[in-house]
């Protein structure tokens, strides 16, 4: 694959139904081509900790930085724009990367009320943990009680409107489990705060690991 060749399938995702019950959501299997895999997973960032990582604040390899310039850039935009029904150009985005999975993590929420979208792309060549696989859930309080389950398989989308009822959630996982994590955002402010957040979450894993 040339390094300007497209990573992502946006040809597939304009295809994918987008789900409404319980929540507006859509899986892609596949969203980032075959051959973009090997070379994005190499240039992965090296991330040992758990937690979510701004991605400005990794290092990583020229295959992972354009993925990231593609998936927020201006064709991708439009696609998730007209998916959704709404103008994203209009709206700033957050990313961040994760690496590791802790215990504690997966328990059921919503997300925060500033993302407006949320877009999940996982990167782990295989899966065949009980934990750590997403799940659509139809309520606040039962697992089990779910619409769709996510294998977090390398080149798997899943992304979903944000609302008082988008409760999602997975069975504990612990160990290596990487996933991009793109959001737009209702204003700069809400960008800043999360990505502040998430700096400072960031220095005290990198304090108390020295």
């Amino acid at each position: 694959m040339s390094p300007a060749a497209s990573a992502l399938d946006l040809a597939a995702f304009r295809s994918a139904p987008l789900v409404r019950e319980p929540y507006e959501y859509l899986i892609v299997p596949g969203f980032l081509k075959a051959e973009a895999l090997a070379a994005i997973n190499a240039d992965y960032p090296k991330i040992d900790k758990p937690g979510s990582f701004p991605s400005d604040t990794l290092s990583c390899g020229p295959a992972f930085a354009a993925f990231l310039d593609e998936l927020g850039g201006a064709e991708s935009t439009a696609a998730f724009s007209a998916k959704f029904g709404l103008d994203l150009a209009s709206f700033p985005t957050t990313v961040t990367v994760r690496g590791m999975c802790q215990k504690k993590d997966g328990r059921i929420h919503t997300d925060t009320r500033s993302k407006i979208i949320t877009v999940l792309v996982y990167m782990n060549p295989a899966w065949e943990e009980q934990g750590g696989q997403l799940r659509v859930l139809r309520s606040a309080d039962d697992l089990e009680d779910y619409a769709a389950e996510v294998p977090p398989v390398e080149g798997t989308l899943l992304a979903f409107r944000r609302s008082e009822t988008s409760f999602h959630g997975h069975k504990p996982f612990v160990g290596p489990r990487r996933v991009v994590q793109l959001n737009w955002v209702t204003d700069e402010a809400s960008a800043r705060f999360e990505t502040a957040r998430h700096r400072v979450s960031a220095f005290f894993k990198k304090l108390r690991a020295a």
